[in-house]
């Protein structure tokens, strides 16, 4: 009777005083331990439930044993040595919550470990309108705090934020921006819309860029939201299309992707074809991207798949399927790790959704 009581003041409380009840804590594995669960699309290979209760997450990032994975509403999901926490951070500007913006990219600098550095891309509204700008955090006392802005006034819309930061082999910082919903933007190198930017880890212009004075580092971009690299330095990205024509794209320095030009398989002088597409009736909506093995492993989102592209023979493989929505992969060794997103918006979230999963791709292969 005790028991009973105390859960009605509770919720009358709540009621009372128009607070929510507290969000689902972050679960490791599944009811607190690290549980084998078997995906029937990849036969009797098994997926490992590494944390769920996720909220929305977007990018993932890993150190040693630690991972941190960025949440679109403004949080940073560390998991370490079996527990899970979400880590506060503190932002200049407030972070939208219109649909597909908010905290996403998220990178730790290379030397995290003794600087507790890290790179973001968030979206923020001002009186002027919706922007994206690019970051460096600082982790204290269990707290990300903005510390410099690099970059600002990337351009935004209510859709094609981009938002995928990453480090290339190169040791320079790379930003994937989308078009925010004004494609003519795509092809005005004077705009950051619709681009794939380079800079140096300080945020100035790197000498090498393709114009020495621009941060664009290749243009045409629709909304691209994945970035990887070969161990020879090709470079490799992932872009939406319009309603289908979602392109994989060898990215060189200074070249047109085509966007809104042409897409898809489309061609046109001066402009680069994509070396897969998802064709006129099909669509992935691709997001992270990573290589291993002479492969491109792809998240897609309406395709609620992890893609396997095989550079050599041009061949493409669905080895997750019917986990839903998928929006980032990482790879450490020979392991694959990805999370879906679900409680986005547009997906039907399954119990204790969204999830870290890891897959040994070697049980694949």
């Amino acid at each position: 009777m005790k028991s009973i009581l105390f859960l009605t003041i509770t919720s009358l409380l709540i009621v009372l005083t128009g607070c929510n009840p507290p969000e689902p804590k972050v679960i490791i594995g599944n009811n607190q331990e690290n549980t084998i669960v078997e995906v029937a699309q990849i036969g009797h290979n098994k997926l490992e439930v590494i944390a769920q209760n996720l909220k929305v997450p977007w990018s993932i990032d890993k150190v040693n044993n630690t991972f941190y994975i960025s949440e679109r509403s403004g949080t940073i999901t560390k998991i370490e040595d079996g527990q899970a926490f979400r880590q506060q951070v503190e932002l200049d500007m407030e972070v939208s919550q219109v649909a597909e913006a908010g905290l996403l990219g998220f990178i730790l600098a290379p030397d995290f470990t003794t600087s507790n550095r890290a790179f973001a891309y968030y979206t923020y509204d001002i009186n002027q309108g919706r922007f994206n700008r690019i970051v460096s955090l600082i982790l204290e006392n269990n707290v990300w705090k903005e510390e410099r802005l690099l970059l600002d006034k990337i351009p935004s819309g209510n859709f094609h934020h981009g938002g995928r930061l990453k480090i290339g082999p190169d040791g320079k910082l790379y930003a994937t921006a989308g078009d925010a919903l004004q494609s003519p933007l795509a092809q005005n190198l004077y705009s950051y819309a619709g681009k794939i930017l380079r800079m140096n880890l300080d945020g100035s212009i790197p000498n090498d860029n393709p114009n020495p004075k621009s941060y664009v580092y290749s243009y045409g971009h629709r909304n691209p939201q994945g970035i990887t690299w070969a161990p020879d330095g090709t470079m490799y990205a992932s872009e939406h299309g319009n309603s289908a024509n979602d392109e994989i794209n060898k990215i060189e320095p200074g070249l047109n992707y085509g966007w809104p030009e042409i897409e898809g398989l489309e061609k046109q002088e001066g402009m680069i074809p994509p070396i897969f597409t998802s064709g006129d009736n099909n669509t992935w909506a691709p997001s992270g991207m990573a290589f291993y093995n002479g492969n491109l492993y792809v998240a897609a989102l309406r395709g609620s798949a992890i893609i396997e592209f095989d550079i050599e023979t041009n061949m493409q493989t669905e080895i997750i399927t019917g986990l839903g929505r998928i929006r980032d992969v990482f790879i450490d060794g020979d392991d694959l790790y990805f999370v879906t997103n679900n409680t986005d918006g547009r997906g039907s979230p399954q119990e204790n959704d969204d999830k870290l999963y890891k897959l040994s791709l070697s049980e694949i292969h």
